[in-house]
């Protein structure tokens, strides 16, 4: 029989975890198997990795990273807040949160059985720092002044400023703990081997295809694996990944799945399959460029966000299996708020050229708009040719459409290319912060540049200052309004995560962590009934 557990994502205060609870106990994901079953669990998606190499990423890798790297702190299942994972203890040892000290757990190794000591952590999160690649995440560690080592196990970063948020930061894959002896000081690695310590090893891994994930036997931390290996296999489309699931060739499918198939798998009850739904964190947005003639020009971006209709899209487009978004911070973060909404109102042509004329602008504005054509689900580029109806339903605007596959698409809008682009964002870590801090800045994780000395200067250090996460609301709701009056990204949807996988599957709702990263050690085939 189908099984449909529609799960109710809670983001808590400070940390925003998400809380599953399924409608259907005793039927759906709920384990009572064990690891016995030495079959792969094979796991579908259309996200794969951009590179192997933690140094350079800054995207979808993460998924890998977390199940084949280890990192100082992660999210044990039912965490709120991260917990030592490498490490045996982190803590702050100042009352001013600027210095962070973790001690490691003793005899760690890497998979090919070499020590993972101080220095090994330390040389990680260094050569993010030197090497600086575009598309990595030396961007998380900009309030980082420098990493020391006290004999084998203790490492003490220190801090530029206070920041109550670097626990989070160490505790995303961006901050894996790699080999010295493998991974070198300046350069990124571009093989497809991989010297992890995390719970699995990479036994082999063929680009945009597969990565075949073997149990680590070297691996001490706190996951608990359900599951002897995992076969993750990668998809160009959520229809060929569907597929596979009723054909039985893959057991579970996580990122990916488009509108058309989550309805199909909700009202149609296919025979021997189960559907997980629940509230994300992933929000989809436009990007303008400020070196572009009319992307630059405020009075164009806005007169843009008064003409979107986010509801059209919604509905048309996804089918309601997404949400309307009306700030850079999701629903259920603490510090959400509905500044574009209360800014704007509802869509209108006519305040739209209220706008342009109070500007000068008197002719149809010509845009370009870019989209990446394998990244964020089949719905993206019919979501781009709604946002091209709509604007030049107007009457206001000429659109241009432009696709590229991700891998090129993320090279142009480093190079500053696109004069308006889309993007979609997974947290880093569920805070407010960290859907606000990447993307301002002169060096942001979009490659645009977007100055501004109120946000990155006074509101983000001053409530990072804080502990107590709940007390920062008035910052960063401060922060949102300057980035609604500049207008420079304009958020459309935030998402909802999905997870089908076969009746006898269990481990679904507790696979995700806080970030909606999946843990593949959670998932496990039933025995009994």
């Amino acid at each position: 029989m189908f099984k449909r557990n529609r799960v109710r994502r809670r983001v808590a205060a400070a940390v925003s975890l998400t809380s599953l609870i399924t409608l259907l106990p005793g039927c759906g994901l709920l384990s009572d198997g064990g690891p016995d079953d030495s079959s792969p669990i094979v796991v579908g998606t259309t996200s794969a990795p951009s590179t192997l190499d933690p140094a350079g990423a800054w995207d979808g890798s993460w998924e890998l990273f977390r199940n084949v790297y280890q990192t100082l702190l992660a999210y044990p299942n039912g965490a709120t807040t991260p917990q030592p994972d490498a490490a045996e203890t982190c803590a702050f040892t100042d009352s001013t949160s600027r210095t962070y000290r973790c001690r490691l757990r003793a005899g760690l190794e890497f998979a090919d059985g070499h020590p993972l000591d101080a220095e090994a952590v330390r040389h990680s999160i260094d050569r993010i720092r030197t090497i600086n690649a575009p598309s990595g995440p030396a961007g998380l560690l900009e309030g980082l002044d420098r990493v020391e080592t006290q004999g084998t196990r203790e490492v003490v970063f220190h801090l530029k400023k206070p920041d109550a948020t670097f626990p989070f930061v160490l505790a995303t894959p961006a901050m894996s703990i790699v080999d010295p002896r493998e991974y070198p000081p300046s350069s990124l690695r571009t093989d497809k081997d991989v010297h992890g310590s995390g719970p699995y090893r990479l036994e082999s891994y063929e680009e945009d295809k597969e990565a075949v994930l073997v149990r680590n036997d070297r691996y001490e931390g706190f996951a608990k694996r359900e599951n002897k290996a995992v076969t993750i296999r990668y998809f160009q489309d959520s229809a060929a990944m569907v597929k596979a699931l009723r054909d039985k060739r893959i057991d579970v499918t996580y990122r990916g799945l488009a509108a058309a198939d989550i309805l199909t798998l909700q009202q149609q009850s296919p025979a021997g399959l189960q559907l997980v739904d629940g509230t994300g964190t992933d929000i989809s947005y436009l990007v303008f460029n400020p070196k572009d003639r009319w992307a630059g020009n405020p009075a164009v971006r806005k007169a843009v966000a008064q003409v979107v209709d986010r509801g059209a899209i919604v509905h048309k487009v996804y089918r309601d299996t997404v949400e309307p978004l009306y700030s850079m911070v999701p629903k259920g973060l603490t510090g959400h708020t509905t500044s574009y909404f209360d800014t704007f109102g509802e869509p209108s042509a006519g305040k739209a050229r209220a706008i342009l004329a109070e500007a000068g602008v008197k002719q149809r504005v010509p845009l370009t708009f870019w989209y990446t054509s394998d990244r964020y689900g089949s719905e993206t580029g019919v979501m781009f040719r709604e946002l091209k109806r709509q604007l030049e339903d107007s009457g206001l605007f000429t659109i241009t459409l432009r696709a590229r596959p991700w891998k090129t698409y993320v090279t142009g809008y480093q190079k500053g290319e696109y004069p308006v682009f889309g993007r979609g964002w997974f947290p880093d870590f569920p805070d407010a912060d960290n859907f606000i801090a990447p993307f301002v800045g002169e060096h942001n994780a979009l490659g645009t540049p977007y100055v501004s000395k109120k946000i990155t200067g006074e509101l983000l250090p001053r409530s990072r200052a804080q502990g107590n996460r709940a007390e920062v609301v008035k910052d960063l709701t401060a922060a949102q309004r300057i980035m609604v009056d500049d207008a420079r990204l304009i958020p459309l949807w935030q998402g909802r995560q999905y997870i089908a996988a076969s009746e006898d599957l269990s481990g679904g709702e507790r696979a995700l962590d806080p970030s909606t990263i999946m843990m593949m050690w959670e998932l496990t085939r039933k025995t009994s009934w």
